[in-house]
């Protein structure tokens, strides 16, 4: 038994992780592989996160983010279970317009991939161990933390004291280490609520993300390796509860009549997840000694495929801060280093955010005049080759200024 003083310090590390999920520990490889000592805390043992029955989402994953998790040195155990997205096709219901996106038109690499989150997570356990600067701390809970002018020292439910220059709160939406530190959130919810599970196929789907958008929401159905996809059914959040209690026969017949014949005979493969639908923003990112980042910092509807991305756009911006601050011997959690990573990360994620709040808006509805403005607006945006190129680059991170990581360069 280790006996703890009330006032020492059991673990020092340059920066501490709370929450070691898919950003979260993402975040630790890239920090820890370019040379900075990293703590990371997660309230679920590696086992309990990669099972099954934990988490039943997919995330697209665009090329420039994909590039992130290539240096942050991921990619490689996550790549034989990534299903690429070579085309994209939009429609608006029982509308003829659609809108068609081919991977060809903006270079050979495809879109994205279509990866489930406990591949992802398979990647991050058994890469974290491997590195010599990171120290995986799980199961563990951190139950305060004193941010004080000179460092932050968190203490974990079971007595432990850890010390660092910063903390990063990677603890998703409901971010314990958020709320302490007195960041206040903005939130509104849609009404809607997802339907996740795998669906396993007849016929090939080479490749094609399919995205329809019905009264109630998106229905979503992504391509995943082998003939299965992952699909993503929005429905209004009062009737989900009768969906997700019925029986296979029942449920598999309620998705058959959406999902439609084109990919011949499906079946469920898996179990069934369902997650409420919100947005929220955090009113900073930052506050003494401590940063937020992914989820805890900003959470979006699905419907454009980009929250996973937004996060990894959070890990490459502030793993590049970082970095250079490390070299030049600054203090990594001084009021210029945060202040830097802020600039940088909050309008970006503000206008998707706005985006993704207005698609939702626009398509999530049957009212006619509506309806046929967007119909019109889908098939000219899908006669402007040019204007379709820019959507497709700017979809696949390749456009703006983008940190180093983003472009594959290691730190």
């Amino acid at each position: 038994m280790t006996i703890h003083s009330p006032h020492g310090v059991d673990i020092r590390a340059d920066i501490l992780v709370i929450g070691g999920g898919l950003v979260g520990g993402a975040m630790a490889c890239a920090l820890a592989k370019a040379g900075i000592s990293v703590a990371v805390v997660d309230h679920e043992g590696p086992a309990a996160a990669m099972a099954a029955e934990f988490d039943g989402r997919s995330s697209a994953i665009a090329l420039g983010p994909k590039r992130v998790l290539e240096v942050a040195g991921l990619w490689d155990a996550i790549a034989p279970e990534a299903g690429p997205i070579l085309e994209i096709r939009v429609s608006d219901g029982p509308s003829l317009m659609f809108l068609h996106y081919d991977h060809k038109d903006v270079g050979d690499e495809p879109f994205g991939w279509i990866v489930e989150n406990r591949t992802t997570r398979k990647a991050i356990f058994s890469t974290l161990p491997q590195l010599d600067k990171a120290q995986l701390i799980a199961p563990a809970q951190v139950v305060g933390v004193e941010r004080g002018p000179l460092s932050s020292v968190a203490t974990l439910s079971d007595g432990r004291r850890i010390e660092a220059q910063l903390v990063i709160a990677a603890d998703g939406r409901g971010s314990a280490t958020r709320k302490s530190a007195g960041i206040d959130i903005r939130k509104w919810e849609y009404g809607q609520t997802a339907i996740v599970c795998t669906v396993a196929h007849e016929k090939p789907h080479r490749g094609i993300a399919q995205e329809h958008f019905l009264p109630a929401g998106p229905f979503a159905i992504l391509p995943m390796t082998g003939n299965r996809s992952s699909l993503v059914w929005t429905e209004k959040s009062h009737l989900v509860p009768a969906i997700m209690a019925q029986d296979d026969k029942g449920f598999l017949s309620e998705l058959s009549w959406r999902f439609g014949d084109f990919l011949g005979d499906i079946a469920v493969e898996g179990p069934r997840f369902s997650y409420p639908l919100s947005v929220q923003f955090a009113d900073s990112y930052i506050a003494r000694r401590l940063a937020l980042i992914g989820d805890a910092a900003h959470g979006m509807h699905p419907v454009a495929g980009q929250g996973m991305n937004y996060g990894l756009r959070d890990v490459a911006v502030l793993a590049e801060v970082l970095v250079e601050s490390h070299r030049l011997g600054l203090d990594l959690g001084s009021p210029a280093v945060l202040d830097r990573y802020q600039r940088l990360r909050r309008f970006d994620n503000m206008l998707m955010l706005g985006l993704t709040d207005a698609l939702v808006r626009l398509f999530s509805n049957d009212i006619g005049p509506i309806r046929l403005a967007r119909d019109i607006g889908l098939g000219l945006v899908n006669r402007m080759t040019p204007l379709k190129k820019v959507f497709m680059r700017h979809a696949m991170g390749e456009i703006g200024t983008l940190p180093r990581m983003m472009r594959g360069e290691a730190l």
